[in-house]
């Protein structure tokens, strides 16, 4: 069953060098993983509710891989320069 990662920026970046340490590392490290980009802060059109200042969708064909690619050491790594950069909420859905 596919599972979703939802990533919503919160807030405007506060930390470039921040956020393109966290990018460069997380371009580094993905290869290994089955993750397939479907939406990477394209324009959005909200209808409810606050907008989020950006959206990344992103495809993984299982729960286990989404959280094997989050657990990761390289991404573990990464996830202070998100943090320091700007603020998110991150999510997995199961896909249907």
């Amino acid at each position: 069953m596919p599972v979703y990662l939802i990533a919503m920026r919160e807030s405007p970046v506060r930390d470039t060098e921040a956020m393109a340490e966290y990018q460069r590392i997380t371009r580094e490290n993905t290869g290994e993983f089955q993750l397939k980009p479907l939406a990477v802060y394209g324009a959005m059109e909200v209808m409810e509710g606050r907008a989020p200042d950006g959206v990344i969708i992103a495809e993984f064909p299982s729960m286990e891989e989404a959280r094997a690619w989050y657990q990761s050491p390289a991404y573990q790594a990464a996830i202070p320069y998100r943090q320091q950069a700007a603020d998110y909420r991150v999510i997995f859905v199961e896909g249907l």
